[in-house]
């Protein structure tokens, strides 16, 4: 269900009225819609933002999804999706996602927003594995907001039978939780 709270361009106002309307500090961008100013940026109001880029059958993962947990402050200028749905989709993408074909397990998202999302032990252990210095900040910063996050990342990792860059994830992981939760916050 969309919110109320999120005004799309081109559904009951243009983009110039939604523009004019941030000028004049009654609105502000969230990802690919507008809130109220006055409105509180929750991650539900994150992911339904993109609600017309993913539709119902793509899941934000990596950095969508640590933008949409909180773990970034501005969206990403490419969404990491994958498929929400076990059947492959046959359409191309435009440039601003970055689609991975593969299904995220059911057990692996959240419906926020109306929008399929990895859930952030997910989303963290996303981020470590990748070994990319972009994704590796965004995990600090998850983290930082979310600090009880690192065991379960762990032992999600650990669940997983064969997955790239593991074990070194779970090294960067077992790192940070010997630093504790503050050191993260501090750096």
């Amino acid at each position: 269900m969309a919110s109320p709270f999120l005004y799309f361009p081109g559904d009951a106002l243009s983009l110039a009225e939604l523009t004019a309307a941030r000028l004049d500090g009654h609105t502000v961008d969230l990802g690919d819609a507008f809130i109220p100013a006055d409105a509180v940026e929750t991650p539900a109001l994150r992911a339904g933002s993109l609600a017309a880029l993913l539709g119902d059958v793509l899941a934000a993962t990596h950095l969508s999804a640590a933008w949409v947990h909180g773990g970034l402050h501005d969206p990403p200028a490419r969404h990491t999706v994958q498929r929400a749905v076990p059947r492959r989709l046959h359409r191309t993408f435009g440039r601003r996602l970055v689609y991975r074909d593969l299904c995220v397990e059911p057990d692996d998202l959240w419906l926020l927003g109306g929008v399929w999302v990895t859930h952030p032990v997910r989303t963290l252990a996303d981020l470590v594995r990748t070994g990319d210095d972009e994704n590796v900040r965004a995990a600090r910063m998850l983290v930082r907001a979310h600090p009880d996050l690192i065991e379960p990342a762990r032992a999600h990792l650990r669940e997983r039978r064969s997955l790239p860059n593991k074990k070194a994830a779970i090294a960067l992981l077992e790192g940070w939780a010997a630093v504790g939760g503050e050191v993260l916050r501090r750096t």
